[in-house]
């Protein structure tokens, strides 16, 4: 044992190794997320003992390793939509994710050990804010992701997001790892155990009180969704005409709607075909669902669909010329409702894949444009809208309409709720990935929305986990992979506002702050906190 603990590799693998079984699916696993961290900490404390006074320090090339066997095990299911996307990722990650070790490593020096441990916690905040918010954004394993699979113990995220998750994990590697160290100096445990004890019991334990408490205003809709389960690859763009898609659809809502169903929704590009919104009324899919609506009183469906916009003068940065050259029109993945009165309206997505629905760094990579794999119906950069827009019913209800990899935004989720939604609609296809941990983990992630927005959801996915969560995150029914169904439930509307809804990822900016506070005194020679 002793010999692992001193094998820098050994270190590094453990807790790559230990942040795979830790993360969602695999929710038996999830306690180990409060210990991941340890293995680095001590391996660190190795390599600053042994290279005091050496400038360079072998230390990136152990803590990738770490991150590389995390991100790989975790988001290997990236490989079936895009190879190159899955190395990028990867690399990328494990390359970010180890700078806020470096950061800790050069402030072992200082004074006080818990400014170099705050300086930590500051500089993976700020890695993860932004990770959240540049060009090449993937926040799929921001830590406070991890804890998705228990909803119970995580009510206070209605107060935190997801960055109080990562808070709370890394202050609770930190006393581990204290712990640890008092362990090896045989030193009384008791200090750091209790610490370690109020750190993780305390939260759980208000988590659970808010779980058990938490009651929903009775304020019900009736929704059904539908996972029509056509294969992404070789059906959906090329393989099965769009108008029978469309009535594989409808007779999958039919087979479970009722006369009072309120809303019906269908995944993420449920109409394929790039339709021309200046002639949306006379679209033959449209109509064909306009006639359906027309059973329910008050029918609304809610659907993805491939659209278009034509330009006559000026355009966008992505709009697209024709082939002769002439001006111009942009491809939108889009969201669409259409009531049973005939009225549409229209959501633009707005968070894009990078490298698949949008050129990241336009201004520096627009040579790499006709590289732009093609995903979800169009190739190239996809257009997009600023705002956060909400449907609206006739009769006032007002609904989200997330639209895939937007709903592991949090920040950007509470916009439509300060924007008047009462429920949330998530759309998607994750078809792409296969029968992979990746729509498994899509879909726990839409859980903490649910908690951080206390709005109900409602998740209509092509294929993999189609599904209703109440306010607190629970999944109150979920369809199987690869199974065309339908879901009929009822949801509780709510209009309250959360704290987090209010102020966003507060606890990110801090971290920012205190991470350019620190860095500022490392850049000066760490002066003012140096012994």
């Amino acid at each position: 044992m002793n010999k692992l603990l001193h094998n820098k590799w050994a270190l590094a693998c453990s807790s790559g190794l230990l942040f795979w079984l830790a993360w969602p699916p695999f929710a038996f696993g999830t306690p180990f997320l409060f210990i991941v961290l340890v293995p680095l900490f001590i391996l660190v404390q190795q390599l600053y003992t042994q290279q005091q006074g050496i400038k360079k320090s072998p230390l990136f090339r152990y803590t990738f390793t770490a991150f590389a066997i995390w991100n790989t095990l975790s988001t290997y299911w990236i490989w079936n939509a895009s190879p190159v996307g899955a190395v990028i990722a990867v690399l990328l990650n494990s390359t970010l994710m180890s700078l806020p070790f470096i950061g800790y490593y050069k402030s072992l020096g200082w004074k006080k050990k818990w400014l170099s441990y705050t300086a930590f916690i500051s500089y993976w905040l700020a890695y993860e804010y932004f990770h959240l918010n540049w060009d090449l954004s993937w926040p799929w394993l921001t830590l406070g992701n991890g804890l998705a699979e228990w909803p119970s113990f995580i009510q206070w995220y209605e107060y935190t997001g997801v960055f109080g998750g990562t808070v709370w994990l890394v202050v609770a590697n930190i006393l581990a790892y204290e712990l640890w160290i008092a362990y090896q100096a045989k030193k009384r445990l008791v200090y750091p155990s209790v610490a370690l004890l109020g750190c993780l019991i305390l939260p759980i334990t208000i988590s659970q009180i808010r779980y058990h408490t938490y009651q929903e205003e009775e304020n019900p809709t009736s929704v059904v969704v539908v996972q029509p389960n056509i294969d992404p690859y070789n059906e959906k763009f090329s393989g099965i005409p769009a108008i029978e898609q469309v009535g594989k659809m409808l007779r999958l809502s039919d087979s479970v709607a009722q006369p009072n169903t309120e809303f019906i929704i269908w995944p993420e590009t449920a109409l394929p075909d790039n339709i021309w919104e200046e002639t949306l009324t006379t679209s033959l899919e449209i109509d064909t669902i306009k006639h359906f609506l027309k059973k329910f009183t008050h029918g609304n469906l809610l659907t993805g669909a491939s659209t278009a916009r034509l330009y006559t003068t000026e355009a966008t940065a992505t709009a697209r010329h024709y082939k002769s050259g002439e001006c111009c029109y942009d491809v939108y993945n889009t969201a669409l409702q259409i009531e049973n009165n005939g009225k549409i309206q229209v959501y633009h997505k707005s968070k894009l894949v990078p490298g698949v629905e949008q050129m990241p760094f336009p201004a520096v990579l627009k040579f790499l444009a006709p590289l732009t794999l093609q995903l979800g119906g169009a190739s190239g950069s996809l257009g997009s809208q600023p705002e956060r827009t909400v449907f609206y019913t006739q009769n006032g209800i007002g609904v989200a309409p997330v639209i895939c990899y937007e709903s592991i935004y949090g920040a950007f989720v509470t916009d439509y709720v300060k924007n008047g939604a009462q429920f949330i609609a998530i759309i998607t296809n994750d078809g792409w990935w296969g029968n992979t941990s990746g729509y498994h983990q899509h879909a726990a992630y839409a859980r903490l929305r649910a908690i951080e927005t206390r709005r109900s959801i409602a998740r209509a996915a092509n294929t993999g986990i189609s599904c209703f969560i109440n306010q607190r995150g629970d999944m109150l029914q979920q369809t199987p992979w690869w199974q065309p169904t339908a879901l009929s439930g009822t949801l509780n509307l709510n209009t309250a506002f959360t704290f987090y809804t209010h102020t966003g990822d507060y606890l990110a900016y801090i971290g920012c702050a205190f991470a350019l506070l620190f860095l500022l005194f490392q850049l000066l020679g760490n002066r003012f906190l140096k012994s």
